[in-house]
């Protein structure tokens, strides 16, 4: 299996001792490349290292909604730093979070907006986090659109969220969810949605897919989110490899 996408990856997340052997392992499994989503600002640099020594890296930074609560907006500021790098060419992930912050909910929103200014003042697609907040962050992202849209991460709402939010642009993130028993939701959206608009993800190192859930994720077991795909819509694991390739393009690529 080659030219595999992993379009959400937290490779620099300290869990992960040795980031060389993750990359190494990755490669190893087919995956050409890997969107680094930097969960900390000072995981940038690190970032830019490994974009520089190799066409396999994009990156992606932003203030998580989970952090909101604990910044002032001079964090605003240091993230404007840090997407006028070159190297930098996606805004995540942000959003919006209530599962873990239910007493912030307007805070959490105003950053949401603000990061959107951005993320459209420098002209890159944004990685969107929502969680238990479907309705506040459709409703954001239809007020305050975004020009280069983006992927809803880790795709887990109904199929008539998603088709609002493809009618928006974006694409859907599917991950190792999709391959848990009980992600009954999820399968019928990846059956019924066209491959057009779905880009597959990990987020490790957390939610692994099935048959090794329970250990810590990587990019090489992105494979089994496209294995278990193809199986879903009846395509052979080429077809969803190539319309990932295309839709992955078109986000990160465009004129």
């Amino acid at each position: 299996m080659k030219g595999l996408i992993d379009s959400h990856a937290h490779i620099l997340d300290e869990s992960f001792e040795n980031t060389n052997e993750i990359i190494e392992a990755a490669k190893q499994d087919g995956v050409d490349k890997i969107m680094i989503i930097c969960s900390e600002f000072d995981q940038v640099e690190k970032a830019v290292k490994l974009k520089k020594s190799s066409e396999m890296f994009d990156i992606a930074v932003g203030i998580y909604p989970g952090d909101v609560k604990d910044i002032d907006e001079s964090k605003l500021d240091e993230l404007e730093d840090l997407l006028r790098i070159d190297e930098v060419n996606c805004l995540g992930e942000i959003g919006l979070d209530y599962y873990w912050q239910k007493d912030n909910k307007e805070e959490q929103i105003d950053y949401f907006i603000k990061q959107i200014y951005l993320a459209n003042k420098y002209n890159i697609p944004i990685s969107v986090h929502s969680r238990d907040a479907a309705f506040d962050t459709l409703e954001t992202l239809k007020n305050y659109p975004v020009n280069k849209k983006g992927i809803i991460h880790c795709y887990s709402q109904s199929l008539e969220m998603a088709k609002e939010y493809i009618k928006l642009g974006f694409y859907l993130g599917i991950g190792g969810v999709v391959t848990f028993k009980n992600s009954k939701v999820l399968k019928e959206v990846v059956k019924e949605i066209d491959l057009k608009y779905l880009i597959m993800e990990t987020d490790c190192p957390y939610l692994t897919p099935t048959p090794f859930r329970g250990k810590r994720n990587e990019p090489k077991y992105v494979k089994y989110v496209y294995e278990y795909v193809a199986q879903l819509k009846e395509a052979s694991v080429e077809e969803v490899i190539e319309a990932c390739k295309n839709n992955y393009k078109k986000l990160i690529n465009q004129d």
